[in-house]
């Protein structure tokens, strides 16, 4: 559920894309009646995978491990802070480039900042389902740093940080387009996704992973004409202009990531998406049901109004609500991502860290 998860093709240096035919099927599709605008996409796609990449940040170090996770750190002083990235698409969002990096920019904040990397399950992990990473996997990182750290989660990262607070001493947990009402997503968006993972079901049952082709096609179905119309307004950028830079920074993260793990696949898609056990209050993680209004600590949600990944109407609704013009990965590293998210959201953070 990231996302700008919504991009065809894994186009890292000297690679080939991997759902290529993908695309171009879906391209077809969305273009039958406009052939003009499917040269212009077509162009943007060529534009795309002859772009120059610039060279990631280095990785912060690892300071605990859990399983396929672990947690890095990105400054020893300040007030403990964990921030949850979702499960879908790679952890990098949140540190993208020294000028695009929200964590670097709260560990100079005051913040202890430190970031969960889900790493990259394996077919033996095939049983190991949302419950058990947050039990096996989230909560011992967490409890390795000690105390009650603050927690911000984002996406599915917020909808997990916010089962392990039932669990474990936190001082408060600031949720980035978590969601948690999933019927808030619209029955057809919803019965979309169902027909999706029936039919992707028997075959990553066999995998025992869920790739991340398997996600994106449900990205796709979301907003098909969005994406080829960003690939016709990409092939009229300048390659050397800045908008070309972000472009191919966000679809180069978009498109990557590890897949999931059969069983976790399989509670996303029939607990959360089909069964909106969160929502409805059925929810059970390591024995009991996730409550929100039960967690002894402050909350708040960041709620974007024109999010396509993650619906405003998919949040809690919680007291503390903070409705953002930024769309869903724009509040992350958007040009008015520290106006709209970073800033308000280092201000609650010390304010619930502060002595009660």
């Amino acid at each position: 559920m990231t996302a700008s998860c919504l991009s065809p093709i894994n186009v890292a240096p000297q690679q080939a894309p991997r759902p290529l035919p993908l695309f171009l099927a879906l391209l077809q599709h969305e273009t039958r009646d406009a052939p003009e605008i499917r040269a212009r996409a077509l162009a943007g796609l060529a534009a795309y995978q002859a772009a120059p990449r610039d060279i990631p940040p280095a990785p912060l170090p690892v300071v605990a491990t859990a399983g396929h996770a672990t947690l890095r750190r990105y400054s020893n002083d300040g007030t403990p802070l964990v921030v949850v990235p979702s499960i879908i698409n790679p952890p990098q969002v949140l540190d993208l480039a020294p000028d695009r990096s929200l964590l670097r920019w709260l560990a100079g904040r005051g913040f202890a900042a430190h970031m969960i990397d889900w790493g990259t399950p394996e077919p033996a992990d095939r049983g190991r389902d949302l419950v058990a990473h947050v039990t096996d996997l989230l909560l011992p990182l967490l409890r390795s740093i000690g105390g009650a750290p603050l927690l911000a989660g984002y996406c599915l990262g917020g909808t997990l940080a916010l089962a392990a607070a039932a669990h474990t001493p936190v001082s408060g947990v600031a949720l980035i387009a978590a969601p948690w009402r999933f019927a808030g997503f619209g029955e057809a968006a919803r019965a979309r996704i169902a027909d999706l993972w029936a039919a992707a079901e028997p075959t990553c049952a066999a995998l025992g992973l869920v790739p991340m082709e398997v996600l994106q096609s449900g990205f796709w179905q979301l907003d098909p004409a969005r994406i080829v119309a960003k690939f016709a307004r990409f092939a009229g950028l300048d390659p050397a202009s800045n908008a070309a830079r972000d472009f191919v920074m966000l679809e180069d993260w978009a498109n990557g990531g590890a897949p999931l793990t059969y069983a976790a696949g399989r509670q996303l898609f029939d607990d959360l998406f089909d069964a909106d056990l969160p929502g409805t209050g059925r929810w059970h993680v390591g024995g009991r049901i996730v409550d929100p209004a039960a967690l002894d600590c402050p909350l708040i949600e960041f709620v974007s109004a024109s999010d396509r990944i993650v619906p405003a109407a998919s949040a809690i609704g919680l007291a503390d609500r903070r409705v953002l013009s930024a769309g869903h990965v724009g509040m992350i590293v958007g040009r008015h991502a520290r106006a709209q998210l970073w800033e308000p959201l280092a201000d609650w953070l010390t304010s619930a860290a502060a002595p009660r």
